[in-house]
């Protein structure tokens, strides 16, 4: 935290600007030591953008650039920050991070100005993940999610529901206190109806982690079937281009091409594989094998059939049957089959078999335009904890021991609970969070 760190903030490569960032103690004096304008760095008026140059440790001159500062605590991470924005080339924003490395900073690691942001009490740590959720956001939905989340509408469910295990706690802490009074009945229901409303509220955010994975991760969805059935035809129409080679010729489609959709705001990962059938070819039996491994990881499969022929294998209930070739009329055996009729010839059924994805991924409803709130896997695991102290809590209450039992159990809870929004400050925690970003931000 003593360290002045400096990092490029725009991606790797060609661009009409580029940015770096400076954060720490020393920010304004580093910026200094290589920027020339009308004033000092250190007498600049913060938030506004001042035209000058920056030269390197040999005075030469690296670009012309406009800098900014932002004084602490008015600042992203609360510290001293200075941006500069330089030509967006490779070289020349690598140069001016080499001088600004060379006058005292050091590299950032990946995620620390957040992190920073975060340990300077900026943002919680639900926050500060909702910062990586909205740059890798592939949907307008996620992007909302993020947003909200940014915005703080998670940790405020959070320090209500600290809030009311606090208030729990302190109900029956007065009974450790004053141990000639015991629970009454009608103070124990009392009790029991107020953890029954925080477990119901834990419940409630729990429910959103589904959701939150899909948002996040997007929904894994497989193409499978037998060879020539119109596998990698549906891929490039879902796609909207030709991104797998199509052939009459059977087993074309050799290795697993994966690509990611937007439907209906849900983030879509189609994978195309390998058709399914006996062959001796050494390739599409290893074509095949990642079929299987796919099938084996896949939220969703969508199990294609050609509908001019008779079944040659019975659908499964549990994937979304698919039936292409309509166009070439439907042998009377898929007559009583619940599958998507589709053409990928005539491009027919493609809005049906769209809405029948969303519908599965979504609980077949459009509720999930509403899905602002959703958890990630880290949260599920502190509020699944929490429940579990909740509930002994609730049954150390009901079965008559001691206050001190309860409380205990209470106590775990509202760290668990505490952990969501990063009361706890452990360092396992924030390393593993904030291992997930790009350097820079």
């Amino acid at each position: 935290m003593n360290d002045t760190i400096a990092a490029i903030s725009t991606p790797f490569g060609e661009g009409a600007i580029a940015l770096l960032r400076l954060s720490g103690p020393r920010a304004a004096a580093i910026g200094g030591a290589i920027f020339r304008g009308k004033k000092p760095v250190a007498e600049l008026a913060p938030r506004v953008q001042h035209y000058g140059a920056v030269y390197d440790a040999k005075k030469r001159k690296l670009d012309d650039v406009l800098l900014t500062v932002f004084r602490a605590p008015q600042s992203y991470t609360g510290e001293e920050v200075v941006e500069i924005a330089c030509h967006g080339g490779v070289l020349v924003s690598r140069r001016i991070l080499g001088a600004l490395l060379k006058s005292g900073a050091r590299p950032a690691e990946p995620g620390e100005f957040t992190q920073r942001a975060y340990l300077h009490h900026k943002m919680d740590l639900t926050q500060a993940e909702a910062v990586m959720d909205l740059i890798s956001a592939q949907t307008d939905l996620a992007m909302r999610a993020a947003t909200e989340q940014l915005e703080g509408r998670l940790g405020e469910c959070i320090r209500a529901l600290r809030e009311a295990i606090i208030e729990l706690l302190a109900n029956i802490e007065a009974y450790i206190d004053f141990p000639d009074e015991d629970i009454d009945p009608d103070s124990g229901e009392k009790l029991l109806a107020k953890m029954d409303a925080a477990r119901a509220d834990m419940e409630a955010l729990l429910d959103t982690a589904d959701r939150g994975k899909v948002l996040r991760e997007g929904v894994r969805t497989v193409i499978y079937g037998a060879p020539n059935v119109g596998k990698s035809s549906l891929l490039n129409l879902l796609l909207g281009h030709e991104r797998a080679i199509v052939s009459a010729r059977p087993g074309t489609t050799r290795d697993v091409i994966e690509e990611t959709i937007n439907l209906g705001g849900l983030p879509i990962r189609l994978i195309d594989t390998a058709g399914v059938r006996e062959s001796d070819d050494e390739l599409e039996q290893e074509g095949m094998k990642r079929t299987w491994q796919e099938l084996a990881r896949a939220d969703l499969a969508l199990h294609v059939f050609d509908a001019s022929e008779a079944p040659s294998e019975e659908a499964n209930g549990t994937v979304l049957t698919v039936l292409n070739k309509t166009d070439l009329g439907e042998h009377p055996g898929w007559r009583k089959v619940d599958a998507v009729r589709i053409s990928c010839l005539k491009n027919k059924g493609i809005d049906a078999l769209t809405k029948a994805i969303v519908a599965r991924v979504a609980g077949g409803s459009t509720a999930h335009r509403d899905w602002s709130l959703a958890i990630n896997a880290r949260h599920a695991d502190c509020l699944g904890r929490a429940r579990g102290f909740i509930e002994a809590a609730r049954g150390a209450l009901t079965g008559g021991m001691s206050p001190e039992f309860v409380a205990e159990e209470l106590r775990g809870a509202l760290d668990a609970v505490g952990d969501v929004v990063g009361k706890a400050d452990s360092e396992e925690i924030l390393g593993k969070i904030f291992s997930t970003f790009c350097i820079g931000k």
